[in-house]
């Protein structure tokens, strides 16, 4: 299938799934499935193939908005970081998005692909680093991780606090981003 091309008969919508279909793999799918993956239809993308699509889609802040409401569909939630334009993303909408995140793969994309790039990053990790959800408190780190660099104090104190709560969600990820805030602030 060439991802380039839209069918004019389909929507937006329908142009993404029809390539999610085309490009499936069984064998990944299976696989995500046997290790706990909460969507109910996995098509086995990977992440190669999921910028492939979003190339191929381009930036497209309505599509996304509905690819990433189809919470059901693993890759739907994938790509619809990978389509919206950081620049328009509010802090609410932010907020809204990492308050529905259901898996840390997600939040690895979100952060990784959209909110890094928002004016409202640290914020957003502000407002998470201690919540009640493990899920949003990994997000928090997760995004701070792709801020580590330019704030590497405030990334060794969020970390710090994070491995003491002992969550296993999070504590490997926190004493990774330790590690990396202690790499940035010796080079400092």
């Amino acid at each position: 299938m060439d991802l380039s091309q839209n069918n004019p008969r389909f929507s937006d919508f329908q142009n993404v799934k029809r390539r999610f279909f085309a490009l499936r793999n069984g064998i990944i799918a299976d696989t995500l499935r046997r290790a706990g993956d909460p969507h109910t239809i996995i098509f086995g993308l990977t992440l190669p193939q999921l910028r492939e699509v979003a190339e191929a889609t381009g930036k497209d802040d309505a599509l996304a908005a509905l690819l990433w409401q189809n919470e059901s569909t693993r890759e739907s939630r994938l790509l619809a970081p990978m389509l919206m334009d950081a620049g328009n993303v509010t802090a609410e909408a932010a907020k809204r998005m990492v308050e529905s995140v259901i898996c840390p793969e997600e939040a690895d994309i979100l952060c990784h692909r959209l909110l890094r790039h928002t004016p409202s990053a640290i914020s957003i990790i502000d407002r998470f680093k201690d919540s009640e959800k493990p899920l949003q408190r990994y997000t928090a780190l997760r995004l701070m991780f792709n801020l580590v660099s330019t704030n590497p104090l405030k990334a060794k104190e969020l970390a710090i606090a994070e491995a003491e709560r002992k969550d296993p969600l999070t504590a490997r990820t926190a004493a990774l981003l330790a590690d990396e805030a202690d790499f940035f602030l010796e080079e400092s």
